[in-house]
């Protein structure tokens, strides 16, 4: 029998299974099953499942003690090729916006059958009857600048839910056959326009308000990263990012991928290190210039020296070489979120299988359990906090000039190549 009729044969009977019940005796597996193609998101780059050394890439006594070097696996993921931009956040604060104003506007705004956003009616925020039924979502007039009709950014609140699954997977819980799950299910209240005010409250006795006035909604700032976020607001834009993709593909028939989130701090040293395992910085080398003295990354290269690298404060979010993997300001420009809590021995005791340490801190808890693990470096540090390897951190609640963050998304399977 030739390979070709063997084949034939092999569908032939499958087919006849399929008219006759589908299965015929034979354990065949569930036979309607959806097909599963791997998409990789725009924007996004495939970090490969690899082994890497975990702990400081350059001599530090102090936190050599505590920070101590271990060898740990991670799964592939995708990750965001730059970090997130003031253009691509601003879709998140329309969204939330529209979403508000459907809602008051209600009728054809609205879908009659339950009562969902109805996205093909579009908003004209121009037209002056619109205004008046949106009155409650502007200023009021006594609070306005130059008699500038805006937003009241304070009702710019988004609700997003996850699920505790290491509260669900307690003992007490997984084997109790009554167990309520929807105990499990939390939520979180979360305003989500930045805090452009943080140009000003950095930094004592500095002049920074054209910042205020201009980086969030000037187009010249479009492309540029989104800073002022609290830890929560980008676990919201990650929850919401990661609806409006599902939503999309449930549109068009197709299976649900995993949820965007933020990177857990060990993965994202494993991405920032492009395969440079031992390496200090991203590109490799062990200095913030290259052979021909060019500066690498955007930091503070020396005292009151911010401009030498090419950038005031922030810059463009694909500035300078990304790094072998074909990310983007893995070092300097804006420190970036992790999901990870901030705990000084952390290495000592963690899995050394997708390391994470989580604890979701509640406003009044201390506030050293609201720290989390932020890294990269920024725009106003110096060198040392550009390297892969070094740990620092930020309160979760607070919200920096010089604080963004990127999107990673679990790959679903061994390897894209697989």
């Amino acid at each position: 029998m030739t390979k070709h009729s063997r084949y034939f044969l092999v569908g032939l009977v499958c087919l006849l299974a399929a008219c006759n019940g589908g299965y015929n005796g034979q354990l065949l597996g569930s036979l309607d099953r959806p097909e599963w193609n791997t998409i990789i998101p725009y924007g996004m780059v495939y970090i490969p499942s690899g082994t890497l050394h975990i702990g400081q890439s350059d001599q530090d006594i102090n936190n050599a003690l505590i920070q101590k070097p271990k060898s740990i696996s991670i799964q592939g993921f995708f990750m965001d090729e730059t970090e997130i931009s003031n253009n691509e956040y601003r879709q998140f604060v329309e969204f939330v916006r529209d979403s508000i104003a459907h809602k008051i506007l209600g009728g054809d705004y609205l879908n009659p059958d339950n009562d969902a956003v109805e996205w093909r009616e579009k908003i004209d925020w121009e037209d002056p009857d619109i205004q008046d039924q949106l009155s409650s979502m502007y200023t009021p007039e006594n609070q306005r600048i130059l008699g500038r009709k805006e937003i009241n950014t304070r009702i710019l609140n988004y609700v997003y839910y996850w699920v505790d699954f290491k509260e669900a997977a307690r003992d007490v819980n997984r084997n109790n056959p009554d167990y309520d799950r929807s105990q499990v299910i939390k939520s979180e209240l979360v305003n989500v326009y930045p805090d452009t005010l943080c140009w000003v409250h950095d930094f004592t006795y500095s002049y920074n308000e054209p910042m205020t006035r201009n980086y969030f909604w000037h187009p010249a700032f479009d492309n540029y990263p989104v800073v002022g976020i609290k830890w929560k607001q980008a676990m919201a834009f990650s929850k919401w990012r990661t609806r409006f993709w599902n939503d999309f593909r449930v549109q068009i028939g197709d299976v649900i991928n995993d949820e965007f989130r933020l990177p857990y701090e060990a993965e994202w040293e494993y991405a920032a290190r492009g395969g440079r395992d031992i390496s200090p910085y991203p590109w490799g080398g062990p200095y913030m210039r290259n052979s021909k003295g060019c500066i690498l990354a955007n930091f503070k290269p020396g005292r009151g020296d911010y401009p030498d690298d090419g950038g005031f404060y922030t810059v463009k979010v694909d500035a300078y070489f990304p790094n072998d993997y074909g990310l983007y300001n893995m070092a300097g420009n804006v420190s970036e979120w992790t999901s990870t809590a901030f705990n000084e021995n952390a290495y000592q005791f963690e899995w050394d299988l997708d390391p994470n340490m989580e604890y979701n801190a509640q406003d009044s808890d201390p506030i050293t359990l609201k720290r989390k693990v932020i890294r990269g470096g920024s725009w106003k540090d110096i060198a040392y906090y550009c390297q892969t390897g070094v740990r620092n951190y930020e309160y979760q609640d607070s919200s920096k000039a010089y604080v963004g963050f990127r999107d990673v998304l679990t790959f679903l399977g061994r390897s894209i190549n697989d």
